[in-house]
């Protein structure tokens, strides 16, 4: 059965966790909403990297590095999605460098998938990440910007005190959910 991702913060979901198995240190996601309703999405890590022949394949679902099976639906479907949203896509990768994967997607367009919940999304990365990697979250949009960089979250909390502790966790929660909603405005695209 083909998973179905019906909103943007799901495929992000999906897609940070191949930076994550890729052993990123740093997972960047940046998303910005322009006055003209074109959302872009730049997520960028630090890690491994693809090899060219790789990255020429992987847009293909039958194209993956997982041995748990045999396709790998995330980049493909978020390419799918993109293009079918007037938009477009592209993937940069380099070999101990990381990997970036650009796409923009017009938000007034029918086939447009909704942002759906961004910062349970963000929030859920940090806590079933604890320690690590570290996350950046930029935001732009005609409403405000701002970003969430839990380096700095760290530097306060002390390398000891994971994300998930119940405390912590309750606070990530008010402040992604503070730092997005000032962002967009609580309307989810």
């Amino acid at each position: 059965m083909i998973p179905i991702v019906r909103d943007l913060s799901l495929h992000l979901l999906d897609l940070v966790q191949n930076s994550i198995t890729a052993g990123a240190s740093l997972v960047t996601i940046r998303l910005t909403l322009e006055e003209n309703g074109m959302l872009t999405m730049v997520l960028a890590d630090n890690g491994k990297g693809m090899s060219p022949e790789l990255l020429s394949r992987v847009t293909s679902p039958f194209a993956t590095t997982r041995t748990t099976r045999k396709v790998g639906l995330g980049i493909p479907m978020m390419k799918e999605n993109a293009e079918k949203a007037g938009g477009t896509f592209q993937l940069e990768s380099e070999e101990g460098k990381g990997t970036t994967l650009t796409c923009t997607m017009d938000t007034g367009n029918i086939d447009c998938l909704p942002l759906g919940d961004l910062s349970g999304t963000l929030l859920s990365l940090m806590l079933t990440n604890p320690l690590f990697p570290d996350f950046l979250f930029e935001g732009k949009s005609p409403k405000g910007e701002g970003t969430f960089d839990t380096r700095e979250v760290r530097q306060a909390l002390g390398s000891d005190i994971p994300f998930n502790e119940p405390s912590v966790a309750a606070w990530l929660k008010e402040a992604l959910d503070e730092e997005i909603n000032s962002i967009f405005g609580g309307v989810m695209i």
